[in-house]
């Protein structure tokens, strides 16, 4: 899918990144002054948590994301259907998903088979790492949710969202710096692994 994406297609790269926390500091954050660095306190309180379901564009970097509460398969159609009217009407949505039961729940399932233009691929079993919104995913927590202070789930919603529009603003691809050939000598070396860890 990665390499050689279906013509007249779109790819995602879809997950759900789930509780993530609106973590607020006990204490004021001190500035960086001369001669300090900024500080914070190690402790905070938690005000909440939203799941971000999230499919990421793997030819352009563009994403589209919606926030639930919870990420049942209830949250999960939803989030499909949001996918089928963000997308162009005339091109197949090829999913790339990993193999959590809500993806394959029989409701789900009954609901795609309704909609043939989308097409769902799991990734293999214990390699999740292979899906691309894994990258986006850290990138969104490195650079506005880990040092970010929030007093309310709206709050933390607000700052994601405001992350993805800047991002979409100028989108850019995630590229692989490993070759196709190393990736899949580790996809072979995980298999055999669980099938030995299995036949024992």
């Amino acid at each position: 899918m990665y390499l050689n994406p279906p013509e007249h297609a779109i790819v995602f790269a879809a997950d759900e990144k789930s509780q993530i926390q609106a973590h607020d500091r006990t204490q004021p954050d001190l500035p960086l002054t001369q001669g300090r660095c900024g500080t914070m306190t190690h402790n905070d309180k938690c005000n909440g948590t939203t799941t971000l379901l999230a499919a990421l564009n793997t030819l352009e970097g563009s994403a589209i994301g919606t926030y639930m509460p919870r990420h049942r398969h209830q949250e999960w159609l939803s989030f499909l259907r949001l996918v089928d009217t963000q997308t162009p009407p005339d091109k197949d949505i090829h999913l790339i998903v990993d193999n959590y039961a809500t993806h394959k729940h029989p409701t789900v399932t009954r609901w795609l088979a309704r909609h043939p233009r989308l097409h769902v691929h799991f990734t293999p079993a214990s390699a999740s790492w292979l899906n691309m919104v894994e990258r986006f995913f850290r990138d969104i927590t490195s650079n506005k949710i880990r040092r970010g202070a929030f007093a309310s789930v709206p709050e933390l919603i607000a700052a994601i969202q405001e992350y993805i529009q800047h991002h979409n603003a100028d989108p850019k691809p995630f590229i692989w710096h490993t070759n196709a050939a190393d990736i899949l000598r580790k996809i072979t070396r995980a298999r055999r692994a669980l099938a030995k860890n299995t036949s024992v």
